[in-house]
């Protein structure tokens, strides 16, 4: 089994909002939902930490996730992520806090290690390669910057073991415009991007939409990822990256992930109506290998299989079960031409050079 580092799995809000224990097997998750009715996935979860084990993943980005303010709830009329929303960024920044706690709780528990330098990175590695008993480690993102409630509160984040933030999620943030809406960073925004790059914190592209990405790159000296992201090439729509984003991703020698979402990876995929049968595994490789066609290398690409609760098996390849099944991607890669050296990069490879020279030494 290759090891494996994942970079974008909602954990947090994953248990807290649907009430999982993710220290249970998925099967006894599925079990304790069956009945409920209150959202599609409902006895369909595909992870939790120990499902993660058995999928060798041995580091993951985790996110905070919490969106908030007036304007924004009103435009997120017809999102399907509504319990995402409060009224205000002092309301998500609480939201937030909670699901950081949630993740420290974890840690006191043995279940993960957050990670805060390039050193405690390179040595969790080692010592999960060694015993791969060894406790989940976790590198603390978020998901859209609401929490972070003025420009200069960035320094308190990052005293808290905030290493990565991506400017909005679905719809307008305080900061930027996401998917689904169109416009340019905030003043709030651009000053928040110039404090994100005092500290050395990774920024995360995923979600922007085109206008407001590319004023960040222009703004944002620092790391770059896009840490799940698929091809508009291959899938038409502004959540997935342009030809002309990847290559500019790739000259900033940042990596993308490649999420399971099923809209995300079939053209024509419909939510709550298209089959699982209708997409396979195979075409989260199709997006990989059109990146690496642009980029001319393996070098970068990698995981982020956003499979982290706000949707299960009814949107997931028919083939995706638990997170565990990513494992069947070294198979098709291998059957594709990839090297082992490839794979073993896209693996976790491409993640540890990007994380080791991003994180504080």
């Amino acid at each position: 089994m290759v090891p494996m580092i994942d970079a974008h799995l909602d954990l947090a809000w994953n248990s807290i909002y649907f009430d999982r224990d993710l220290t249970l097997e998925v099967e006894e998750i599925r079990q304790r939902e069956q009945g409920m009715a209150d959202h599609p996935s409902r006895g369909r979860v595909t992870t939790s930490l120990a499902a993660l084990r058995r999928a060798g993943i041995g580091v993951a980005i985790v996110t905070l996730l919490a969106r908030g303010g007036p304007s924004f709830r009103r435009a997120s009329e017809g999102f399907r992520r509504t319990d995402l929303d409060y009224a205000s960024p002092t309301s998500a920044y609480a939201v937030a806090k909670g699901q950081l706690a949630y993740y420290r709780l974890l840690e006191e528990q043995g279940h993960l290690r957050i990670l805060l330098t390039a050193s405690d990175l390179e040595e969790h590695w080692r010592r999960w390669n060694e015993n791969p008993s060894t406790p989940l480690g976790a590198i603390i993102s978020t998901e859209g910057t609401d929490p972070i409630v003025t420009p200069d509160q960035a320094q308190a984040w990052w005293e808290d073991g905030l290493r990565a933030a991506g400017l909005a999620h679905y719809g307008p943030s305080q900061h930027a415009f996401g998917t689904g809406c169109s416009g340019p960073l905030t003043e709030a925004g651009r000053a928040l991007l110039k404090e994100m790059d005092l500290l050395g914190m990774l920024f995360d592209v995923t979600h922007l939409c085109d206008e407001s990405f590319w004023e960040a790159l222009d703004l944002f000296g620092g790391s770059v990822l896009a840490s799940h992201h698929n091809c508009r090439a291959l899938v038409p729509g502004d959540r997935q990256l342009a030809d002309d984003q990847i290559k500019a991703i790739v000259q900033r020698d940042g990596v993308i992930g490649a999420p399971f979402d099923a809209w995300m990876m079939s053209p024509g995929w419909i939510i709550g109506e298209t089959s699982p049968e209708a997409v396979s595994i195979e075409a989260a490789v199709d997006h990989l290998d059109h990146i690496c066609q642009l980029a001319g290398s393996a070098r970068h690409v990698a995981i982020g299989s956003d499979l982290d609760g706000g949707f299960g098996t009814e949107q997931t390849p028919h083939e995706l079960d638990t997170i565990a099944d990513l494992q069947q991607l070294e198979g098709i890669l291998s059957r594709r031409g990839y090297s082992a050296e490839d794979i073993a990069a896209i693996f976790h490879g491409n993640w540890l050079r990007l994380l080791g020279r991003s994180l504080p030494a």
